[in-house]
């Protein structure tokens, strides 16, 4: 495999600083001043997200090309050459469902990563709002962004080599394009900087979030980790509502779901504002959400099998379902402490389906 070293805008000592590195990386390097021309000196009305990792804003190069400059706030502990090999290996990761990395800029103290622009921002921004725009989200819209989350993150799982486990997967890292097609930001960061860092914005003190209990707990990080992710990121998508609010009787989203489903009333779930949709296909997809976050890790599917059971009409195998946990902090000790169930049931092969497709 060829590498190429592409420069935009560099000048003299600033190139010198990787001399050892202009024939070994595939990564476009961006000047400071380029990225401060395109962002209009990082102005506040271009910013366009926050997170755990930095400011991310929107620049339009000399060239036309729209960008989203993401100016990293972390600290690495990697030194210029280990940093831009991590950066390349993201750069060669590509698939539909993700957000491209183009390049970086690394003058100085200055670390911006540049991405590819998408168009309708994020998740969170879009679906967990007001009525009337989460009523512009019909259920093929949102089942698309569940089917193409699931095809992003399998193929983190399982398509390339290593394998990426995200660690913050939420509704603010799923970006939409100009026809809502989702994309994952920000995987592979978590490699390069200190665990503190890459995922201390999922949790939300007194509420619970995203957060895998056996992660959050006891640092256990496994690609089961993300998949209890992308489960309550589906309850999210399904009933327009955040995981990390309390609803009915101050229970939290995963709390009520599983109470719904122990009662037989799922279709509660909704969000009011969805309008017709196919109910057999709804209750398939929160079943398969409740498969996602079972406390036991070792019971829920893999990704490829998460997709399956989302992308055909297949009856699922239901009691196999056993009782979610739920990571909350305490309000009143400060302490981390797991809600429901958290322990551990014997792990077995799991049949996550009763009968064949449809």
């Amino acid at each position: 495999m060829s590498f190429k070293w592409c420069c935009y805008g560099m000048k003299g000592s600033a190139h010198q600083e990787f001399p050892d590195l202009s024939s070994e990386k595939n990564i476009k390097l961006f000047s400071y001043n380029i990225l401060k021309s395109a962002t209009e000196n990082f102005h506040p009305r271009n910013k366009i997200g926050r997170g755990g990792f930095g400011i991310v804003y929107k620049g339009i190069l000399k060239d036309g090309t729209t960008v989203a400059a993401k100016v990293l706030s972390a600290e690495s502990k990697q030194g210029n050459k280990e940093f831009l090999t991590e950066i390349d290996m993201i750069t060669n990761v590509k698939h539909p469902n993700l957000v491209q990395l183009i390049g970086c800029c690394i003058q100085g103290i200055n670390r911006i990563l540049v991405y590819e622009y998408v168009e309708n921002s994020s998740l969170d921004h879009a679906l967990i709002g007001t009525n009337s725009e989460r009523a512009k989200f019909n259920w093929g819209i949102r089942s698309e962004i569940c089917i193409g989350t699931a095809k992003g993150l399998a193929y983190l799982h399982e398509g390339i080599e290593p394998p990426i486990v995200h660690r913050d997967i939420k509704a603010s890292n799923i970006l939409l394009d100009a026809n809502f097609l989702p994309k994952i930001g920000d995987f592979g960061l978590a490699k390069i900087f200190p665990d503190n860092v890459s995922h201390i914005s999922t949790r939300v003190a007194g509420t619970t979030g995203y957060l895998a209990p056996e992660y959050a707990i006891n640092g256990q990080l496994t690609k089961k980790a993300d998949i209890y992710s992308f489960g309550i990121l589906v309850l999210e998508i399904i009933s327009g509502r955040s995981s990390s609010k309390p609803h009915w009787f101050d229970k939290v989203l995963l709390e009520w779901t599983w109470d719904l489903y122990e009662e037989g009333k799922l279709a509660e779930l909704v969000d009011p504002s969805l309008g017709d949709y196919p109910l057999e296909d709804v209750l398939r997809y929160i079943k398969v959400a409740l498969f996602c976050t079972q406390s036991s890790s070792g019971r829920r599917p893999s990704m490829p099998e998460v997709l399956r059971m989302l992308s055909k009409p297949i009856t699922l195998n239901d009691k196999e379902l056993t009782r979610p946990s739920i990571f909350q902090e305490s309000t009143t000790s400060g302490k981390s402490k797991p809600d429901f169930s958290t322990s551990v049931s014997s792990v077995h092969e799991v049949s996550y389906t009763e009968l064949d497709p449809r």
